[in-house]
């Protein structure tokens, strides 16, 4: 009796440490999956700030809270499905969809370059007629509709980074990715949102050096959107750039990846590997910016043939 309750107390144990191991190696896979997609995730951060502009202070968070709540319906209800079906049923197309959102991701950064550089911006998407719980509908909804796209980028750029796992990993891999992710970028976007109210109550109920840090935070805070606003763009250009050129070589079109490649090569034998990443990180950059205003060219083109179609019509 004695030793049939040794025995079993040695499966539970060992069931327990195989448990344990699983849990690690889902946390390993999920963290190496999460830094494959940290540039989207810096896009991701540098978005959602915008959309939470104009509201009062006492509904910046609840605001927040419900985009993020979208956010997480949107990954775990919508995206993961559809990327783990795809991946056990036509792991060949993660690669095309991969290019698909890594052109995307190029369009959106080339096309907030232009707006900076060629005078042309997005007009504001409010309705002026739109106020109360109507507007923050309204912008919550556009934040989720964004996200979603952000999300399926994070996802499947996740996905394929642990393609080669068993289904039942995969899916434990993408959940604990879909809610890390989340936990994340909305919790900074809620401590930017929130910084220059937490140094405004600094500045006036401190004193010396606790007054002089909430004043430097209200001061400081156009400076951080504005610079988390840059990082995006490039954040954009870069993960967008990369992806497309690593998409090529996968699809055995090696010229132009070989030239980043060897490029880096170059870069890394000169000052190390630090200097190898940035000129892997630069050229991609660089290339994400061409192809996407290749994009923002054939979309003009288009616009402009249908504008003298329509044109044409009325006569």
């Amino acid at each position: 009796m004695a030793g049939g309750l040794v025995a079993l107390l040695d499966d539970i144990a060992a069931l327990a440490k195989l448990a344990a191991a699983s849990v690690d190696d889902v946390g390993m896979a999920a963290g190496r999956a999460t830094a494959k997609a940290a540039g989207v995730v810096v896009d991701d951060t540098a978005v959602t700030p915008r959309y939470v502009e104009g509201f009062t202070p006492d509904r910046e968070l609840p605001v927040i809270r419900r985009i993020a709540m979208g956010s997480i319906r949107n990954k775990l209800l919508f995206i993961t499905p559809a990327a783990l079906l795809l991946s056990q049923f036509a792991p060949w197309a993660l690669t095309p969809l991969l290019m698909v959102g890594g052109t995307y991701l190029c369009y959106e950064g080339a096309e907030k370059v232009w707006e900076h550089f060629g005078g042309h911006h997005a007009q504001d998407e409010t309705p002026v007629f739109l106020e109360g719980d109507d507007q923050e509908k309204h912008m919550i909804g556009g934040a989720i509709r964004t996200d979603f796209i952000l999300s399926s980028e994070i996802m499947v750029i996740s996905l394929n980074e642990v393609a080669d796992e068993p289904f039942v990993m995969r899916a434990a891999i993408l959940i604990v990715v879909a809610i890390a992710m989340t936990v994340l970028v909305y919790g900074v976007v809620a401590f930017i949102v929130k910084m220059d109210d937490i140094g405004l109550h600094l500045a006036r109920s401190g004193k010396g050096a606790k007054a002089s840090i909430g004043r430097g935070m209200v001061a400081g805070m156009p400076k951080v959107l504005s610079a988390l606003s840059t990082i995006g763009i490039v954040a954009m250009l870069w993960v967008g750039g990369h992806i497309v050129l690593q998409g090529t070589d996968d699809l055995g079109f090696h010229t132009v990846y070989g030239w980043v490649h060897h490029l880096e090569e170059w870069a890394h034998d000169l000052g190390g590997a630090v200097l190898g990443w940035l000129a892997n990180t630069t050229a991609s950059a660089i290339f994400g910016l061409l192809l996407g205003a290749v994009v923002i060219g054939l979309l003009h083109l288009v616009q402009r043939v249908r504008g003298k179609e329509a044109a044409a019509a009325t006569h």
